[in-house]
């Protein structure tokens, strides 16, 4: 991209390294693309790797809405230590040794905690409780509990169980997992549920996101690669994989446009994608009552 070139509106699908926060991959976009209007559709973990959703320019519109979207991981989970992060970042509270861990009581705690469940968020983590994030109230020492909150989990599959020796000797069990589940869903949480649930404790070691909605690890750049050759996915083709697409004549574009409320047809989901007939994105709106109400206007 040349100086004077305008970064297109779009996504930026990235394969975020480990020890990145979201914010610092969001930092470094802004100085690849040369503007400050980028931002991300959902944290990932900075121990966590894989798909990172980046929307630049008028794309940050879009965020808000990619970010209730279904989310696939490909993950590790140490039974036999807790910790206080519920993952490898954080301090060892407990070691218990997990040898006698069948695999049909792990297929018993993983189906447990398959579907639509109730979880607690990990402690330390950004859930914000009474206007404080969770995170800041562990650093200060407080005592407290985060209430549990509905979540689904459609999918979760153990790929292969391990046995292992952990740095203070403990005799652990690592299990390869795979997790399709809705947003706010946090794997750390699972893994720490699973170890309770045998009765030896657990963490997550390892996680890396391979999908966020329709975006996975196939479109996904590294920052290296993005720093030689920004790739952005143009506005349009990536509200058309996210969301149901509906075609309107030049007369109802316009329209739309100026606000107006134009009857639309039943489309089954929201929000919806609206296009011109040249192919040019307009807006995402929502059904009500018949009517589409534009939640954003991009045209």
């Amino acid at each position: 991209m040349s100086s004077t070139a305008r970064t297109p509106d779009g996504l930026v699908i990235v394969d975020k390294p480990s020890g990145f926060t979201s914010h610092d991959v969001v930092a470094k976009m802004r100085g690849i693309a040369r503007t400050r209007r980028v931002g991300h559709a959902g944290t990932l973990d900075p121990m966590a790797t894989g798909v990172l959703v980046l929307g630049v320019e008028k794309a940050t519109k879009l965020l808000g809405h990619l970010a209730l979207t279904e989310k696939e991981y490909l993950g590790t989970i140490r039974l036999g230590q807790t910790t206080v992060t519920d993952d490898a970042e954080g301090e060892t509270t407990s070691s218990t040794d997990a040898s006698a861990v069948t695999r049909e009581a792990v297929d018993a705690a993983v189906a447990k905690l398959t579907g639509d469940i109730m979880q607690v968020p990990s402690k330390v983590s950004a859930i914000k409780i009474d206007g404080k994030r969770s995170y800041a109230r562990v650093r200060g020492g407080e005592d407290f509990d985060i209430p549990a909150r509905p979540v689904t989990v459609s999918q979760f599959t153990v790929y292969d169980m391990r046995h292992d020796v952990a740095d203070d000797g403990t005799p652990v069990v690592d299990l390869v997992v795979s997790v399709v589940c809705s947003s706010g869903t946090y794997i750390r949480a699972l893994a720490r549920d699973v170890g309770a649930d045998l009765g030896v404790g657990g963490h997550l070691t390892a996680l890396r996101r391979t999908r966020v909605g329709p975006y996975g690890l196939d479109a996904a750049r590294t920052l290296d690669q993005l720093q030689e050759q920004l790739t952005v996915m143009p506005i349009a083709e990536a509200a058309a994989a996210a969301f149901p697409r509906w075609e309107v004549d030049e007369r109802r574009a316009k329209l739309l446009l100026n606000g107006v409320r134009i009857d639309m047809p039943p489309h089954g989901s929201n929000p919806v994608a609206v296009f011109d007939p040249a192919g040019r994105f307009l807006a995402l709106v929502e059904d009500r009552g018949g009517k589409a109400k534009s939640l954003a206007v991009f045209g």
